[in-house]
C-alpha cells in the first residue's frame, strides 16, 4: 500500500512540475512580447516626432541623446542612447510587430538590427525561433556566417534559394540540406596551422560537444563515439554517431586531419550499409555519412563520393571564423554567375 501511496505521489508531483513549468515559460514570453511591443510603440514615437517637426538625421541625434537623459531621470534604467536608437531601428525596420516571434528577446533582436540585408535578418530570425537559440548562440550562428555557408554549401545559389531561406530558415528536405561547407570549430581554441591527431580531435569535439551540436544543425543528439561495428569477427569502429530529429536518420561522422583520400569514401559507405542493415529500425531513414577533413579538392571529391547507393558527403573544417567579407563576396559571385543577365552576357 505504501509502495502505491509513493509512486502515486511522484507521479502527481511530475505532473504539477510539467504544468507550473510550462506555464513559467508562457508568462515570460508574454513579459518578453509586452516588453519589445512597448519598444517598438517608444520608436514610433520617436519616429513620429521627428517626421513632424522635419528633424534631419543629425539633430535626431542630439534629441535622443537628450530624450535619453531626461527618460532615464524620470523612469530609470533601460533608456540609454543606444536602446533609445535601438527602439527607433525596431519600428523602422520592422512596420508590424505582430510578426516579431515572442520567443527572442530584447537582446536577440537587438543583434539582429545590426544586419542590413533583409533576407539574411530573416533567416537568422527564423532559426533564432526554430532552433531555441540563446543570444550567445545567435551571435555565435552571426559570426561564423552561418547564412552564407549554408548557401554556399547547398549547390545552386539563386535568388529563389535566398527567399526561401528567409522565410523557413534553413530546411531539411534532403541530406544534404544538413551539410555545411567549412564547419567552423573555432570553440575548440586549436591554432589554424597546429598539427593534430584524429583522437585528439574527437576529444576536444567530445568535450565541447553543446557548442559541436550547434555547429552540426538543428535537430542532432549525440548517440557516441567509437561506436563499434562488427563484420566478420572483425571490429571496426565509427569515430562520432548522432541521431538527427528532424531527418529521423543516423548521422556517421569520420574525422580526417588530412587531405580527403579515396579509402575514406569506402571505409564509410561500408558503416552505413551495416547501420542500415543491422541498427536501423523501421521508422528510421537511410543513414547520412559526413567525411570531415582538413582539405578537399572539390574535383577529387567528386570521384570520391560518386556512385554510392547511400548518403555520403565531405566537407572541410576550419579553427577560426571565416572572413564574413570573402564568404559574402564569394556568395556574390556565386549568385551573379547564375543570374540571366551573366548567362546571357
Amino acid at each position: 500500500m505504501k509502495e502505491n501511496v509513493e509512486k502515486y505521489s511522484k507521479s502527481l508531483i511530475d505532473s504539477i512540475k510539467t504544468i507550473v513549468l510550462e506555464s513559467r515559460k508562457k508568462i515570460v514570453r508574454t513579459v518578453n512580447y509586452q516588453l519589445i511591443e512597448t519598444y517598438w510603440n517608444i520608436g514610433r514615437e520617436i519616429v513620429d516626432n521627428e517626421r513632424s517637426k522635419g528633424i534631419d538625421s543629425k539633430s535626431a541625434r542630439q534629441q535622443i541623446l537628450q530624450l535619453s537623459k531626461e527618460l532615464t531621470q524620470e523612469l530609470g534604467k533601460g533608456f540609454s542612447r543606444s536602446n533609445l536608437f535601438n527602439m527607433r531601428k525596431l519600428y523602422l525596420t520592422y512596420t508590424n510587430v505582430q510578426t516579431l516571434s515572442g520567443q527572442l528577446s530584447w537582446s536577440h533582436i537587438c543583434e539582429l538590427l545590426t544586419i542590413e540585408d533583409e533576407n539574411k535578418r530573416a533567416f537568422y530570425e527564423k532559426e533564432s525561433s526554430n532552433s531555441n537559440w540563446s543570444f550567445r548562440e545567435l551571435k555565435r550562428q552571426i559570426n561564423s556566417s552561418l547564412y552564407e555557408r549554408l548557401l554556399l554549401s547547398s549547390g545552386k545559389v539563386n535568388k529563389k534559394k535566398v527567399i526561401e531561406y528567409s522565410k523557413k530558415g534553413q530546411k531539411f528536405d534532403t541530406p544534404s540540406d544538413i551539410i555545411k561547407n567549412p564547419y567552423v570549430f573555432e570553440f575548440l581554441g586549436i591554432p589554424e596551422k597546429k598539427p593534430i591527431l584524429e583522437k585528439e580531435l574527437e576529444r576536444k569535439l567530445i568535450r565541447h560537444i553543446e557548442d559541436f551540436l550547434l555547429e552540426l544543425g538543428r535537430g542532432f543528439m549525440f548517440v557516441g563515439s567509437q561506436q563499434r561495428l562488427t563484420i566478420n569477427n572483425t571490429h571496426y569502429y565509427v569515430d562520432m554517431v548522432f541521431y538527427n530529429k528532424v531527418l529521423k536518420c543516423y548521422i556517421l561522422i569520420e574525422l580526417k586531419t588530412t587531405k580527403l583520400k579515396i579509402s575514406d569514401g569506402g571505409q564509410l559507405n561500408t558503416y552505413l550499409n551495416y547501420y542500415k542493415t543491422e541498427v536501423n529500425d523501421k521508422s528510421d531513414n537511410q543513414p547520412i555519412g559526413i567525411i570531415l577533413c582538413a582539405e578537399k579538392d572539390e574535383v577529387a571529391a567528386e570521384y570520391i563520393l560518386g556512385g554510392f547507393d547511400n548518403n555520403v558527403f565531405a566537407s572541410k573544417y576550419t579553427y577560426v571564423l571565416p572572413q564574413k567579407e570573402d564568404l559574402i563576396k564569394e556568395l556574390e559571385n556565386v549568385m551573379n554567375e547564375q543570374s540571366p543577365e551573366h548567362n546571357n552576357g
